[in-house]
């Protein structure tokens, strides 16, 4: 009884024998007859099956049978204490896992884990074996990611990268030779090419030397590294984005719908280099108005499965980092010919809307058009006309029609029950170096919400168009919708504790609909809580995703809705063009039907791509936002309570949206309780409170750029209570002005 397959069998026997039973390996010797001078080599025996997953290795070193139950597959999440939570597809609970049994597994992998029996003990700490199921990770399944970014430290022989992610907790090791010539201190990217064991250090190679972290540029090089975003096209894309003839066929443009002499325009934020989407208007004799979304034709260059196609959907989206973009597609298509830019023929997709002055559309045509841009505005010049009624600006009277137009939609929309989110934004400036030299919060414009509207209205359309007007036999073609599921009542339940502790209650009596939250965010507009709400509000519901199944969009309170209107950007824009033209002529609908397999595909990568990209556009922001807190050391800021802990509050500085901590030994005045419930500190002494929403005045007292962390303390009282006056006095005024 010698090889491995002979001690499966004869261990599972004894286990199945006593199923709710552990054994130490020299019991299960002692059951099965294994001699003393096999005993080695039975006992690592089992630790191989144990770590294939045949049987259950327990806590101190015991092994039972392995239950169907007792193994989950799932993505590893990582806090930087080292230890981290399975997060399971399933209805689970998230299982803890220690640093110690986190095996060869990094923060996201997709891992498997073997369960430990649940403690009855409660932790004294969040996050302690006891507070979830334990278990410990037996097979890294998937790696998240292929690249890790970090500084490179030399020796004579040998290197090691340290890696930025604090999530990483083990350095690699760097044989000589496989250092791309580094030097030390620089800024890398390394890929682990082996790990043997979790007590060593994983083994790798430098794949590309980025520059020393000073030299500009290198620090948002290495968060689009540490994403594993491709910086740059492969050849391959590049040589047939080369091959696409600039001019337009004279037969493709007989073919299409010639929209040229019609007045197209395109509005787009002042630093846009592609414009994809054009609008126009013009009042029927009906009184309804004719609306024209034209979105940019990328299905005519980019086909199907091409070099180009198939790198766009490994893409998935554009990434629009601090100070760059990572572009779905090579700048030819992106900038010039897919960009609709003014005095120049385009190719579109058109989706043309006769709506009537309630907002209803009553008929539509959606076809491959052919269009002239007649000018280039920027949301600031629409603004501008908008807000001037005598203006002789070029166009003025289409425009301020797109605006009445516009404002009937808004007022549709809210009457539906569309969560209206306004949550502000920040643009960050910078120098000719890359260093952040101003810090100012983006205004949403009337401007803005035109363009929002008809880009909805156009995307609900043609999404009616397929489930409503393609539907046969109560079947509908194959498609890629824009979901956004109901939220979970626990998460809302927890919502309703939140607000309701703040002094805003929400009536547990009534049904969670779009409409009774949109009501309720009406009644925080221009209080201090407001941003804090619609933060906590847009977490507790679910996250938008595409898929093939169409389950309506919650927020929108639409029940069909897609996205049309951006396929330079994004993946499934494309798809859905190809989806349109596809069904535009006669089709089998079983042929359609075959095509589903691939759009679920399309869609799952997509929402995958889509979190990446929104993860890494906010770590380059807060990457700025702490750089340019370095130069305000000492100073001074207002700001609101935005997270309340057991270690302290969290802050955020108004004018800038950056948060710090205020940890709890920096409010020396009393000994302040976690008054958990009510979302508030509580001193055991005085009785002050600091609670959520609350506006306090702090001082910058320490930044960390290289851990992504501010720290403040509070400035004295008295300035405190003046500026809270001053704040209530601000908000009085706004209510007035509003009534």
């Amino acid at each position: 009884m010698n090889d491995q397959k002979n001690y499966f069998s004869e261990v599972e026997a004894v286990l199945s024998k006593h199923p709710n039973r552990a054994f130490k390996a020299k019991e299960l010797a002692r059951q099965i007859g294994v001699s003393h001078s096999e005993y080695p080599q039975f006992r690592d025996a089992l630790k191989r099956l144990a770590n294939q997953g045949q049987i259950a290795k327990l806590k101190r070193n015991h092994y039972g049978l392995l239950k169907k139950a007792a193994v989950l597959e799932g993505e590893l999440h990582v806090k930087t204490q080292g230890y981290g939570f399975l997060i399971t597809e399933e209805d689970q609970e998230d299982v803890f896992i220690s640093q110690k049994n986190m095996g060869t597994a990094l923060h996201k992998d997709i891992v498997r884990v073997q369960l430990f029996a649940r403690s009855s003990a409660k932790p004294s700490r969040p996050g302690a074996p006891g507070k979830s199921v334990e278990g410990r990770v037996i097979e890294v399944l998937k790696r998240a990611r292929q690249n890790i970014v970090g500084v490179y430290r030399k020796s004579k022989r040998f290197g090691f990268v340290v890696p930025d992610d604090l999530k990483i907790t083990h350095d690699i090791f760097i044989p000589e030779g496989d250092d791309l010539n580094a030097q030390s201190g620089q800024k890398v990217v390394a890929q682990i090419e082996s790990w043997q064991h979790e007590k060593l250090n994983p083994e790798g190679r430098i794949v590309e030397v980025l520059g020393f972290p000073d030299e500009a540029g290198v620090d948002v090089m290495s968060v689009a590294k540490s994403f594993d975003l491709p910086t740059k096209f492969p050849e391959a894309v590049e040589n047939e984005a080369h091959t696409i003839p600039n001019a337009i066929p004279k037969s493709e443009i007989r073919r299409r719908l010639d929209l040229r002499k019609i007045v197209a325009f395109t509005i787009d934020p002042e630093d846009a280099k592609d414009f994809d989407d054009a609008v126009s208007i013009r009042k029927l004799q009906s009184g309804n108005y004719e609306l024209g979304v034209h979105i940019a034709d990328v299905s005519y260059y980019v086909k199907d499965r091409s070099a180009i196609d198939k790198e766009a959907l490994r893409r998935g989206t554009s990434v629009y980092l601090v100070d760059r973009v990572v572009p779905m597609l090579p700048e030819k298509l992106s900038n010039h010919l897919c960009s609709l830019r003014p005095n120049e023929d385009r190719l579109t997709f058109s989706c043309i809307m006769e709506v009537t002055p309630k907002g209803r559309v009553v008929n539509y045509k959606i076809a491959e058009t052919v269009i002239h841009s007649k000018r280039r505005f920027t949301y600031e010049e629409v603004e501008e006309i908008i807000q001037s009624p005598k203006t002789k600006s070029p166009f003025a009277n289409e425009i301020k029609m797109m605006f009445e137009l516009s404002q009937i939609l808004i007022q549709q929309r809210q009457r539906w029950g569309s969560l209206d989110f306004d949550l502000p934004e920040v643009k960050i400036q910078l120098d000719e170096s890359g260093a952040p030299i101003a810090i100012k919060k983006k205004t949403r414009l009337g401007s803005h919400r035109l363009v929002e509207e008809f880009m909805l209205l156009a995307n609900k359309t043609v999404t009616e168009h397929v489930a409503l007007h393609l539907r046969r036999d109560r079947r509908v073609p194959p498609f890629i919708y824009r979901i956004h599921e109901e939220p979970d009542a626990k998460k809302m339940e927890d919502f309703r504790l939140f607000v309701k502790a703040l002094g805003y209650p929400l009536d547990p009596n009534k049904k969670v609909t779009a409409k009774l939250l949109g009501e309720f965010l009406e009644r925080l507009r221009g209080k201090p809580e407001e941003n804090i709400v619609e933060q906590l509000m847009l977490r507790s519901l679910m996250k938008a995703k595409y898929a093939i199944e169409n389950v309506g969009h919650f927020g929108l309170a639409f029940k069909h809705y897609t996205h049309f209107t951006s396929p330079i950007r994004r993946y499934p824009d494309l798809e859905v063009h190809r989806l349109l033209k596809y069904y535009s002529h006669e089709f089998d609908f079983n042929e359609a039907m075959s095509h589903a397999t691939r759009l679920e595909h399309i869609a799952r990568q997509s929402s995958e791509r889509e979190v990446v990209a929104m993860e890494a556009e906010r770590e380059s922001i807060k990457l700025k936002q702490v750089e340019y807190m370095q130069r305000h050391l000492g100073d001074e800021f207002e700001g609101i309570i935005s997270g309340v802990v057991p270690f302290g509050i969290f802050v955020e500085i108004v004018d800038l949206l950056v948060e710090g901590l205020v940890h709890i030994s920096d409010l020396e005045d009393d000994y302040y309780l976690h008054d958990e419930k009510n979302y508030r500190l509580v001193g055991e002494r005085t009785g002050k409170i600091y609670r959520l929403g609350d506006p306090v005045k702090v001082r910058v007292v320490r930044v960390e750029p290289d851990e992504r962390i501010i720290d403040f303390v509070l400035v004295h009282q008295e300035e405190r209570e003046a500026w809270s006056e001053k704040r209530r006095a601000k908000s009085d005024g706004r209510k007035a002005k509003r009534r």
